[in-house]
């Protein structure tokens, strides 16, 4: 429902962050990794965020790229772990350091997060095993993420699979308009 949030940082007290959007205030948790990106309080700043509406609150979660927001879908996934232990993770450890722990099926890893334990460290590893890899592959980079992930999102929807399309938006130079990322992206593909 609310995929994005763009507007003025006005509080920042980890892991919450409240963002003033047209004069109200959305309190959104973040990840430390996040945290650590924001801007001073006062400047502008852009978070992809998920919502989730429970029987008693409706909670906001942020994060600096897609990909963060994409691996904590995964993660929520994952029977018996919420959005409080999905932050965790995403906090006590970057992306890539989740993908190499879980494509080297080390528990160790994951056990140092705070709220991890061993069964849980090993329910993660062995749902994610299939899947973390190839997804985080096919997102596009933090660098220009928004016009990347439109580019990707138009390719997959003309046909393309994860790989042809991921591969022809690397291709891609920093900061393309959508347009012409689309373009150039297809002149690669039909070279391919």
């Amino acid at each position: 429902m609310i995929g994005r949030i763009a507007g003025r940082l006005l509080e920042k007290h980890p892991p919450q962050v409240v963002i003033d959007v047209n004069g109200v205030g959305y309190e959104i948790d973040v990840s430390m990794s996040t945290f650590y990106q924001l801007p001073a309080i006062g400047e502008t700043v852009q978070l992809y965020t998920h919502f989730v509406v429970r029987e008693d609150a409706q909670l906001l979660y942020g994060f600096a790229t897609e990909q963060e927001r994409h691996v904590f879908r995964q993660l929520l996934k994952i029977s018996g772990v919420g959005a409080r232990t999905s932050l965790s993770v995403l906090s006590g450890m970057s992306i890539n350091d989740l993908c190499e722990a879980v494509s080297t099926q080390d528990s160790a890893r994951l056990i140092k997060v705070p709220g991890i334990g061993k069964k849980t460290a090993e329910r993660l590893l062995l749902e994610l095993k299939d899947k973390l890899d190839v997804t985080i592959a096919a997102l596009p980079a933090a660098a220009g993420g928004a016009q990347r992930s439109d580019i990707l999102n138009a390719l997959l929807a003309l046909g393309y699979n994860d790989k042809e399309a991921s591969w022809a938006v690397k291709q891609l130079p920093a900061g393309v308009a959508v347009a012409e990322g689309i373009r150039q992206s297809l002149k690669y593909l039909s070279k391919s």
